[in-house]
């Protein structure tokens, strides 16, 4: 048996906001966007190098949906983003603005900040030892 997780969805509120924050400021690459109606579409992205696994933009529809954009986990980090060059790309979200809750920190497991996207979900930056 052969099973992965190929896809996580993560509330937005607007695509091309979000499309524009991940691809401009974190440097993702827009995998695919097709329009699937008038208020819904397939957009995935995913960071540079990633072996399949990506996040599906899922605009918000209703208004519980709404009331969870940038919260999905309860305040938690919520994704974790490995890098092989921690300087570079914390000094990256530096550059482009993006909030810093937690400054850098070396853990057993490795270097690791906590920052927030446009919406305020929680993310990890991981260099691994």
């Amino acid at each position: 048996m052969k099973q992965k997780i190929a896809h996580v969805s993560l509330l937005v509120n607007d695509y091309d906001e979000a499309i524009e924050f991940y691809t401009k400021k974190l440097y993702f690459d827009l995998i695919e966007d097709t329009v699937l109606n008038k208020d819904k579409r397939w957009v995935l992205i995913a960071p540079k190098g990633s072996n399949g696994f990506s996040l599906l933009l899922a605009k918000a529809s209703n208004d519980l949906q709404t009331s969870r954009i940038g919260n999905q986990t309860g305040g938690r980090v919520f994704l974790f983003l490995n890098t092989d060059n921690f300087k570079r790309d914390y000094e990256n979200l530096i550059n482009k603005g993006v909030k810093i809750i937690q400054e850098p920190k070396n853990e057993p497991y490795g270097t690791v900040a906590v920052f927030e996207d446009l919406y305020g979900n929680r993310w990890d930056l991981i260099e691994s030892k």
